[in-house]
């Protein structure tokens, strides 16, 4: 299997700094993607994107595409449709485009201090939530919150990181 990651840094030309470099990215997506074997799709390789941006970026997207007029931690851009088949010959030549995931550094921050751990654990944890949601996981009631909040502390235990 293979993961084609795309990752737009909005800090990486600044002297704040995520902590996390583009290939640790990379090792934790195909980590997550290999325990989680999508759908049990057929894919050989999977693509998405992640954006590190700030409190007024992702303010605007939510704004946008959530009708949320405030910043939020992570959105998720999920560019999977479950009706939609993906032809095995297709899967084996380019990769599954899963989505794009948008991680606010600002809110990650806050957000880490608040639960006494590191911005890289939580950075890890807005993008596991993330993937999980590209993947077709969602939260409407407490159960499945409960549920997925599981899935991603076993995700992060998977990379050797805990909550």
């Amino acid at each position: 299997m293979e993961v084609e990651l795309n990752v737009q840094d909005y800090f990486s030309e600044s002297s704040l700094t995520t902590g996390v470099d583009e290939e640790t990215w990379q090792n934790w997506f195909y980590a997550w993607l290999e325990t989680l074997q999508p759908n049990n799709s057929s894919a050989k390789s999977y693509e998405l994107s992640l954006r590190l941006t700030d409190d007024a970026e992702i303010h605007s997207l939510n704004a946008q595409y959530r009708q949320q007029d405030k910043p939020t931690d992570v959105l998720a851009f999920a560019a999977l449709e479950v009706d939609i088949p993906q032809p095995d010959e297709m899967l084996e030549s380019l990769p599954l485009y899963l989505g794009d995931i948008v991680i606010s550094v600002d809110t990650a921050q806050r957000q880490a201090i608040q639960q006494g751990h590191s911005l890289q654990i939580e950075l890890a944890w807005l993008a596991a939530h993330g993937l999980l949601h590209l993947l077709g996981w969602d939260h409407p009631d407490d159960e499945s919150l409960r549920r997925m909040l599981h899935q991603q502390t076993s995700l992060l235990e998977t990379i050797g990181l805990a909550i």
